[in-house]
């Protein structure tokens, strides 16, 4: 049973391979899944966290990034109040696929959907995106900007955190308070 006043919808985007379902399993479980397989179609968690003393429940949506799995992916778009894209800062083709990604969630998301860049796998030596270009990508699309590690946890609960918090400053999307 639990009761939570606030329910918000988090979609995460980006190329197979990006640490999507790591960084959900994460945060959700405190887990890091090695040898992770693809997520076929979409996948969901949920976690409840507090902000400001109201409980505030996510539901993480996980979606395939595989090209065959576009046309589902899409439709979960619609009713997201955050986007997440993420890249792999050790792989620079899931970086240069960023506009393409961000044509979809123009064409399929809300326009006032809260949007974070995430930059993926900082724990790997062999990086090949500097940080200071996802910064400027995020900005120049105005995005949000973080990068994390789902294998050593760096800010992964922080990314969350931030999105609940934000999405409560923007005023929030009341439940009737159901209890489960």
């Amino acid at each position: 049973m639990e009761d939570y006043k606030f329910l918000f919808k988090v979609v995460l985007v980006g190329n197979a391979g990006v640490g999507k379902t790591c960084l959900v399993r994460r945060f959700t479980q405190g887990l890091f899944p090695p040898g992770q397989g693809a997520t076929i179609g979409v996948d969901f968690m949920i976690k409840t966290v507090e902000v400001d003393g109201e409980k505030v429940k996510l539901q993480i949506w996980d979606t395939a990034g595989q090209e065959r799995f576009r046309s589902i992916t899409q439709s979960y778009y619609r009713s997201a109040h955050a986007l997440i894209l993420v890249y792999d800062i050790s792989c620079q083709p899931t970086f240069d696929c960023l506009p393409d990604w961000l044509r979809e969630i123009e064409e399929y998301a809300n326009n006032k959907v809260l949007r974070i860049l995430v930059g993926n796998k900082t724990d790997r030596e062999d990086r090949e995106i500097p940080r200071h270009i996802g910064e400027d990508f995020a900005q120049r699309h105005g995005m949000y900007f973080l990068e994390t590690s789902a294998k050593e946890a760096e800010n992964v609960e922080r990314l969350f955190m931030e999105i609940a918090v934000e999405l409560m400053e923007r005023g929030g999307v009341m439940t009737h308070n159901f209890t489960y």
